[in-house]
């Protein structure tokens, strides 16, 4: 049994993790093999995803100490084996655990954390793994702007920039 001290010190340490990101993915990964969960932290790695196994009051306890955010949504999901994954883009850890579900059941999602929004259960992976990350988003969004500017210039480049340079041109005559 960990000291008092001990488990202050994990407290803290968590709390400081969560403090550092807006993504939280809250999993079990009980009755994985020793080399499964080698290989889910391997995944993990890869990813960009931390991965950490905790306990459940330790968790609820730094999640309580962060200010200004509310996880007592994600509290009720607190219960058996918890591994907690922090990345910093939100459908990260969900196309991970996609993707290494593959070769089994495991892990398996008991709730998300994502800038604030919450999902709980399982069934919120397909959707998660779909969700656009801030980049895409930002791209799409220039994308969109552009694409009426491209339209203009175009016309203006083609034959329908000459007509309108040519209505320009006889409107000055005629107004001279």
């Amino acid at each position: 049994m960990a000291t008092r001290a001990e488990k202050d010190a994990v407290i803290a340490e968590l709390t400081g993790e969560i403090k550092e990101t807006n993504v939280l993915y809250l999993t079990d990964a009980s009755s994985m093999s020793a080399e499964a969960t080698s290989n889910l932290r391997r995944a993990c790695n890869k990813g960009g995803i931390r991965m950490r196994v905790v306990k459940n009051t330790l968790l609820r306890k730094a999640m309580e100490r962060v200010e200004g955010k509310d996880y007592s949504e994600l509290f009720p999901t607190l219960a058996g084996q918890t591994a907690v994954l922090f990345a910093d883009k939100g459908n990260a850890p969900a196309k991970m655990i996609k993707d290494f579900r593959k070769k089994g059941d495991r892990p398996v999602l008991k709730s998300a954390w994502i800038d604030e929004a919450v999902f709980i259960g399982d069934d919120q992976l397909v959707m998660l793994s779909q969700l656009k990350g801030r980049e895409e988003l930002i791209g799409e969004i220039i994308g969109l702007l552009q694409s009426p500017m491209k339209n203009v210039i175009s016309a203006l480049q083609g034959s329908a920039g000459h007509k309108v340079a040519g209505l320009v041109k006889a409107l000055e005559e005629r107004a001279a």
